[in-house]
């Protein structure tokens, strides 16, 4: 079984260090296993301008952001999934980095389908890789990948027990909790969901982060009352735990 936690922080722009105070100030509320931070949710996805180019921001995966998010995740014992905007090869790529809990990169995807606006980022070539963390085999997506996972990525979900799946999610509808839903059930795997907040930006689709189970059942949501983090036990293929909310 697995502690997992995805922390719902509010839309920034350019400030990192604020974030990762606050990530910190998270997981100072409760030992956990795995927490999951939404996309680019250290940098910003969008500007307060409608900028949705955050490249400024790049680093290389060794840079000053993953050092302090390694070091967090080293002092609070956590695997901890980090957004970059990550900087290889005199490319670009909106990229999630997992650190374990001796601050060593155990593993590291890049969106294989950048959204629209996302013209700053090279497509990922690699598939969704696969982890462990505790007893769980685990892997990842980026939001707009949803779209796209169960053809392009059958076999790697097939294969894991919980996808990690991290967003800044736009959308008049509910669509986010209706794919992920699709998917649990169509390859019986869990997935937690991180998604950003409003912050310096609001926007429909935002809010909501979630962990479900391996039938599409919602095992804990944020709620706006719920405050920022919420936590579930996850298992192998077929259990269902209950959740919890921290503040």
């Amino acid at each position: 079984m697995l502690r997992v936690s995805v922390l719902e922080l509010p839309a920034r722009w350019g400030e990192p260090e604020a974030a990762l105070a606050e990530v910190d100030r998270l997981l100072a509320k409760g030992p956990t296993d795995l927490a999951i931070l939404p996309e680019l949710a250290l940098t910003g996805y969008v500007s307060p301008e409608a900028d949705f180019d955050p490249s400024r921001f790049a680093e290389p995966i060794d840079g000053p952001t993953m050092r302090a998010a390694a070091e967090i995740g080293a002092r609070r014992s956590v695997h901890l999934v980090v957004p970059l905007v990550l900087e290889e090869d005199e490319r670009l790529f909106n990229a999630a980095v997992v650190v374990g809990p001796d601050g060593s990169v155990v593993a590291t995807y890049r969106k294989r389908h950048p959204w629209y606006p996302e013209r700053w980022a090279t497509p990922g070539g690699r598939p969704s890789p696969l982890f462990q963390v505790g007893d769980l085999t685990v892997t990842m997506a980026i939001c707009f990948d949803g779209q796209f996972l169960a053809d392009d990525s059958a076999e790697v979900l097939s294969a894991a027990d919980l996808l990690v799946f991290t967003s800044a999610w736009v959308d008049e509808d509910d669509s986010r909790l209706p794919l992920m839903r699709s998917l649990a059930e169509r390859f019986g795997l869990s997935i937690a969901n991180a998604n950003w907040a409003p912050g310096v930006v609001h926007v429909p689709g935002q809010g909501g982060s979630c962990v479900l189970d391996a039938r599409g059942e919602l095992l804990v949501s944020v709620t706006p009352s719920g405050g920022r983090r919420a936590d579930a036990i996850v298992g192998p293929r077929e259990r269902r735990y209950s959740g919890a909310h921290l503040e």
